[in-house]
């Protein structure tokens, strides 16, 4: 175990945070965790024209929503900020300024179009475009003249011409590049703004990266990043590349597969906890058989021998489906105030509610808790006890016409429960078991009406919970309404 394990999060600002955005934050979070070491949010801001304020907002809120809480970063601070990149020009500056003496670096001084021309004409030909290193034998004293002379540039960094660059994944193995395969790539535009290859290096030395996780798509930056740390004179971190999330046809996760973003999930009513979980899972196993974990076993046990090295499937109904399952672990306190919130956002219960109101709208909620996989299906899973009347779903009509079969039964029934005295569970239940008893029916050829007309729908909770809820007044009123709609007078 090693005690000085630093590792980082950088997201740029220019959107949601991505479901694989998340998985990658979380990978890097339970490996810190698991390390006693430090987990570390920077953001990557140096787009001016796509990051904003509201991605920043978004991504720290859905960060914070799934707990993984940064030891050093924005509204943390730490000893190796500032934590925006926009904020680190200065030192890149810096490091750009040593590069070029040190004449590791060279002003390139060819015209976008001309750049372009060439690319294209390497495509033709059916090469790999790179560039051709037209600037790179310039004496640096002429390059700095043209620079002085306002001549508009870039700088690129000489990728030594011969050998090979490699390293040893975490999760792959061993993997290497050949150096003339590689191009001497930009570190700073034309505008002065730093590169993403250049800034992400600047920054992992600085803030002393131990280690680099992400996305396997990183993997061909690797080798130009290697060439950049040996040429800044920094020692290299460990990379472990992560595999890619693909949707079910196995094409990149995209909106075509539905919700990609981790606000989208957390508005349609999931739980971080089940996020967490299944997120980890896109990619980890701890065993074969084991699905369920929870937030200390996954800090516990995570560890990046056990990624694989194939890219991960992205299922929507396992989600849901385990998400139910978190909903239905949750303690009762927790559950009920998440779900009267769910209520009044729905305008089930309009505020303001007296303490009676509450409790009921508490019990229905805790009556369909089995039901529902997300937060959202909670209103729809409920609605049928709220108002006075409810519509008929066409197969609960069906049901309710099997009440034809036996209009006498239907009228003895609506007159004995009006007789009641009390309308409780036990009474209700009492009752009704002795009825069909006495009239020599099944329970189902009763109960299968009976909550059509009172539920509009063939599937709710126990007919005898749901008599009780919607109380005698509501439950007679409906049961009238839908035997009087198939033609039963009661």
């Amino acid at each position: 175990m090693q005690d000085s394990v630093r590792v980082r999060f950088a997201p740029s600002p220019t959107g949601h945070l991505h479901i694989g955005g998340a998985r990658t934050a979380l990978f890097n979070f339970l490996f810190a965790r698991n390390q006693q070491g430090k987990f570390i949010l920077r953001l990557e801001d140096t787009d001016i024209e796509r990051s904003t304020e509201a991605s920043v907002r978004m991504i720290l809120d859905d960060l914070r929503w799934l707990g993984l809480d940064w030891d050093e970063g924005p509204e943390t601070g730490g000893a190796f900020g500032p934590y925006f990149q926009s904020q680190r020009l200065e030192l890149y500056r810096d490091k750009i300024q040593f590069l070029l003496d040190a004449e590791h670096a060279y002003y390139c001084f060819c015209p976008p179009e001309t750049l372009e021309d060439k690319r294209q004409q390497a495509l033709r030909a059916g090469q790999t475009p790179k560039y051709d290193g037209t600037c790179r034998a310039l004496p640096l004293a002429q390059a700095r003249e043209r620079v002085a002379n306002g001549e508009l540039h870039t700088v690129r960094l000489k990728i030594p011409a011969e050998g090979l660059t490699a390293f040893a994944d975490l999760i792959r193995g061993e993997v290497s590049f050949e150096n003339q395969q590689l191009d001497d790539f930009v570190l700073v535009r034309s505008n002065g703004l730093p590169t993403y290859n250049f800034a992400a290096v600047v920054d992992d030395a600085s803030m002393r990266i131990t280690h680099v996780i992400r996305g396997d798509d990183h993997i061909s930056n690797t080798p130009r990043q290697i060439c950049l740390y040996r040429a800044l004179g920094e020692s290299l971190p460990q990379f472990a590349h992560v595999p890619m999330i693909l949707g079910a046809d196995r094409t990149r996760l995209s909106k075509r597969h539905g919700a990609t973003s981790v606000g989208a999930y957390r508005e349609e009513g999931y739980l971080p906890e089940a996020m967490v979980n299944y997120l980890t899972l896109l990619g980890w196993a701890y065993d074969d058989k084991t699905t369920l974990f929870s937030r200390q076993e996954l800090e516990e046990k995570f560890s990046l021998k056990k990624v694989s090295k194939n890219a991960a499937v992205f299922d929507p109904a396992k989600l849901q489906w385990m998400n139910g399952v978190y909903i239905r672990k949750m303690a009762e306190p927790e559950f009920l105030e998440r779900a009267l919130r769910e209520f009044e956002k729905t305008g089930l219960l309009a505020p303001p509610q007296n303490d009676e109101t509450l409790a009921w709208a508490g019990r229905v909620a805790l009556l369909v808790k089995e039901k529902i996989r997300l937060f959202s299906e909670l209103p729809q899973a409920a609605a049928f006890f709220f108002g006075e009347d409810v519509a008929l779903e066409p197969d609960a009509r069906a049901k309710l016409e099997e009440a034809r079969k036996h209009p006498e039964l239907f009228t003895a029934l609506h007159q004995g429960l009006s007789m009641l005295e009390s309308f409780t569970l036990p009474a209700l239940e009492c009752f009704l078991r002795a009825f069909v008893a006495e009239k020599g029916v099944k329970f189902g050829e009763l109960a299968h009406p009976v909550r059509a007309a009172v539920t509009g729908r063939v599937n709710s909770p126990g007919i005898f919970e749901v008599l009780e809820l919607l109380g005698k007044e509501r439950a007679l009123k409906r049961l009238a309404a839908g035997l009087h709609s198939v033609g039963i007078d009661v």
